[in-house]
């Protein structure tokens, strides 16, 4: 009984330094994941400053006037 509690016990560190290890040995990977990473970045934090402007902050100034905007207009669009 105490082997299947090493082995419990054992089995996440194995599977972290599987992955571990294989993240230290990639060659193209690590290329790959840089642009992953350089496209998320450019997807969310610069495409967001231009496409999605505060358009509610510059309308209302509380939560409630934000609110009460985005229903009047929901409601009022046929």
């Amino acid at each position: 009984m105490p082997t299947l509690f090493k082995h419990i016990k054992t089995c996440p560190a194995k599977i972290f330094n599987f992955y571990a290890n294989g993240f230290r040995q990639m060659t193209v990977g690590r290329t790959l994941w840089l642009i992953i990473l350089l496209k998320l970045i450019i997807m969310f934090a610069i495409l967001k400053i231009f496409l999605f402007p505060d358009f509610l902050g510059g309308k209302c100034k509380t939560d409630e006037d934000k609110a009460n905007y985005v229903r009047s207009e929901l409601s009022n669009r046929n």
